[in-house]
């Protein structure tokens, strides 16, 4: 699939690692920006949703919730679920074409599983056809500290392809909340898959003007 364009299609998972709010944001934007978006949700990730974003379950309203929507509007036409017991669901499949999947949050369970080529789930299933159809595969990881068995693991998956981008996010745009925290790594993911947008990420001298410091 092209990477030089707004991407067309995108596969997006949520897993159990502290988070929503990561996805919460991410969600909302490629749904705004009309990008096709097929969702899948492990079990725990529902329960984080649930948790940390008072979402009761995967249903319409729900789902409007999470694009960013009122909770009495319809879930938008571009935001697809996927059962995460469906290892059979289209995004299971290599002649499924899209243009990246980003597992979000990304917990060290999940992050096992993939470098250990496990597919029992649509979740792992899913990030496995991504690889070995060589597109992009996000995964942004959220626990620590590290162990070693983490450090291996991401190491695995980076060979295989995949991109590890944890959510560490950068303090040279001086946030005041913590919605610019969540941008700035939304942000950062969203550029590794290719989608436009105008959140406050970048780099540059006027920022080091400000009295941030030198970076070295």
């Amino acid at each position: 699939m092209p990477t030089d364009a707004q991407p067309r299609r995108l596969v997006v998972a949520i897993t159990g690692a502290s988070g929503a709010v990561y996805a919460h944001r991410l969600i909302q934007l490629v749904v705004d920006a009309g990008i096709e978006t097929h969702l899948v949700v492990s079990p725990l990730g529902q329960r984080l949703l649930h948790d940390e974003l008072g979402l009761e379950g995967l249903s319409p309203a729900g789902l409007a919730t999470l694009a960013g929507l009122p909770e009495e509007s319809d879930k938008p036409d571009n935001l697809i679920l996927h059962s995460f017991r469906d290892v059979g669901a289209t995004i299971a499949s290599g002649s499924f074409r899209h243009d990246g999947m980003i597992i979000v949050p990304c917990s060290s369970n999940s992050l096992g599983a993939i470098a250990s080529g496990m597919g029992q789930n649509l979740v792992h299933r899913a990030a496995h056809v991504t690889l070995k159809e060589r597109r992009k595969l996000v995964l942004v990881h959220r626990e620590m500290p590290l162990s070693l068995i983490d450090i291996k693991n991401m190491q695995a998956v980076t060979e295989a392809g995949a991109i590890v981008c944890p959510a560490q996010p950068g303090f040279y745009m001086l946030p005041s909340s913590i919605e610019d925290l969540v941008d700035f790594v939304v942000g950062r993911v969203l550029d590794l898959v290719g989608v436009e947008h105008d959140l406050k990420i970048r780099w540059s001298e006027k920022v080091l003007r400000k009295g941030v410091g030198s970076r070295e």
